[in-house]
């Protein structure tokens, strides 16, 4: 569970599993049934593999705002933000200076 602003106002329950195959409609099923029970509307589901087709199309039904992040876009996610990764190398790329050999 996360607040959603400083104050409180809404709150965003997140969930995360690491699964093999792909994630069906069970998980989020029962995801979408404790955001209700919790009265909350906004969720993140992470998963490290993918999900279904039926599990996006299922999530796309419900009126609850959630989003579902697979671990590719998690991955993505994790180097953008510097999250749990670390830098192995760094290149510098240099042009030439066109303002230093003009004559003044």
């Amino acid at each position: 569970m996360a607040n959603e602003d400083r104050l409180g106002l809404d709150v965003i329950y997140v969930q995360a599993k690491r699964w093999k195959g792909d994630v069906g409609v069970g998980p989020l099923r029962e995801f979408v049934g404790s955001l209700s029970e919790h009265k909350a509307h906004k969720g993140v589901f992470i998963t490290t593999s993918d999900f279904a087709p039926g599990a996006r199309e299922f999530i796309n039904q419900v009126s609850h705002k959630i989003v579902l992040i697979n671990g590719q876009r998690l991955a993505e996610l994790m180097i953008d933000y510097g999250v749990g990764v670390s830098t192995r190398e760094t290149y510098v790329l240099k042009r030439a200076d066109e303002d230093y050999f003009a004559e003044g």
